[in-house]
């Protein structure tokens, strides 16, 4: 036998040994466990880094995992510690955590034409948390190519107005910030490179308004993004039928919108008087649109956050907890999860057995599900708080903004993050990696591949609540 073949038959039964014993969901957590091996690996590089820095194991694996989970947090000062090749590599990994490992070898497969397996499917579908294979590469197709052409276009447009109004000295500088405030927006990254994050430009109502539409696109989900685009190329056509959106695109366009509108409100009532006192109302009201949908997951701030009331950052610390919309970049409990819940107990005050909405019946599965993702996820985040207040000396409000946006991936902090101890620092970081897998894929990791089913049913009882 020649080595070739040798080499094939080897790794066609490697797969059908992992296939057979692993679960889609086990391979995906365990490719995303490798690609944080790998990050930390070259974080240590000499040539991402600035000469004669020193970081800890600890920090760097902080790191590796907050850039895989496109988290933004951070135990050190990033543009002190990397270099411009260093930034240019956590650009490059904002797009493997943000987009998923497997849209990324997904669509290598396909400028590459080659053949694209039914397990390989599956795991797309696993990755991207689909819920059936018809459809998949194409939606990979489109929404990798829509990702990339906003982070091209917007990261042009981005230089041109940095150097035109002064922002930056020169066209490099100008190229190198456009590019990375594009591509972060979209990946919902939240990574402060400068120091300042995104303050100095607090004032600048085009460019916050860009970073808000970039910030959209990146957390409203795929498969919207891909329907979205379907709908603009029917309009086109003149069909005389009408286009029907999916029940997933009109449920999570609803809840981004109430929302972006409710934390709107609530930031700005809360705050018209105290930080944003002075203001003109345009300003209070651009700084409440942008703080109701950056802290759904992008991090990025143009305050410090010290500088708002508690009341507020328990408002940040619940749109963060509740994050995106599922198959997108960012993490949480996801949109959908909250919209089936409250649509659950409206249904319920009604008396209405099964939940209905846009002419659709949500399915009970699902209902199940979102109820188990919220009260789980909520007892996690409850018990790392009550954990990281027993063994950290700082702050309960800041040790809630610091776990709220760890599990919906954010970023945005009280400063802490790199005054937590080893134990912290590693809770904060299973946060961010639980967070942006999901806590639905965390249960299911460990269920086995195989599940036996009993094939009876018990008795029912009644018993009395409330």
């Amino acid at each position: 036998m020649n080595l070739g073949r040798f080499v094939r038959l080897s790794k066609k039964r490697g797969n059908r040994f992992i296939s057979s014993h692993f679960s889609s969901i086990q391979i995906i957590v365990s490719y995303y466990i490798l690609m944080t091996v790998v990050s930390t690996g070259l974080f240590y590089l000499p040539f991402f880094r600035e000469p004669d820095v020193h970081v800890s194991f600890i920090d760097m694996l902080f790191m590796a995992v907050s850039t895989i989970s496109v988290t933004g947090l951070s135990t050190f000062d990033i543009n002190s510690v990397f270099n411009e090749r260093g930034v240019i590599l956590l650009e490059l990994l904002f797009q493997v955590g943000g987009l998923g490992i497997m849209m990324i070898s997904t669509f290598f497969f396909i400028i590459s034409k080659r053949k694209i397996s039914l397990k390989q499917r599956q795991l797309i579908m696993t990755d991207m948390n689909q819920p059936r294979l018809s459809g998949i590469v194409r939606m990979i197709r489109i929404t990798f190519g829509i990702i990339i052409w906003f982070q091209v276009i917007f990261g042009l447009l981005f230089s041109i107005y940095f150097y035109v109004n002064d922002y930056f000295d020169n066209w490099g500088d100008a190229l190198f910030n456009g590019f990375y405030q594009a591509i972060s927006a979209v990946t919902n990254s939240g990574f402060d490179v400068t120091g300042d994050s995104i303050i100095p430009f607090a004032g600048d109502y085009p460019f916050l308004l860009s970073i808000m539409f970039l910030i959209f696109i990146g957390g409203i989900g795929f498969p919207v993004l891909m329907e979205i685009r379907e709908w603009l190329g029917y309009r086109r056509q003149k069909h005389k039928l009408p286009f029907r959106f999916s029940l997933f695109t009109k449920i999570a366009l609803l809840a981004f919108v109430l929302l972006f509108v409710v934390g709107t409100l609530l930031i700005f009532f809360l705050e018209k008087d105290h930080l944003f006192l002075g203001m003109n109302p345009v300003s209070q009201w651009m700084n409440s649109m942008f703080y109701s949908i950056t802290t759904r997951n992008a991090g990025l701030q143009i305050h410090n956050l010290q500088d708002f009331q508690v009341t507020t950052l328990i408002v940040f610390s619940l749109l963060m907890f509740i994050g995106c919309s599922p198959s997108s970049v960012g993490g949480g409990v996801r949109t959908t999860t909250i919209a089936i819940i409250g649509l659950y107990l409206f249904s319920f005050l009604k008396s209405e057995e099964k939940i209905n909405i846009f002419g659709r019946q949500i399915d009970d599965d699902d209902v199940r599900k979102s109820i188990v993702v919220f009260m789980l996820s909520l007892g996690m985040c409850f018990f790392s708080v009550l954990f990281l207040t027993a063994i950290e000396d700082h702050s309960l409000i800041s040790i809630i903004v610091e776990v709220a946006s760890a599990f919906g991936t954010t970023g945005l902090s009280f400063g802490i993050t790199g005054d937590l101890t080893v134990v912290g620092k590693l809770t904060i970081a299973a946060l961010m990696f639980i967070g942006r897998i999901g806590m639905l894929y965390t249960l299911l990791l460990f269920v086995p591949k195989e599940t036996r089913d009993l094939g009876y049913e018990y008795p029912s009882e009644k018993i009395i609540i409330g």
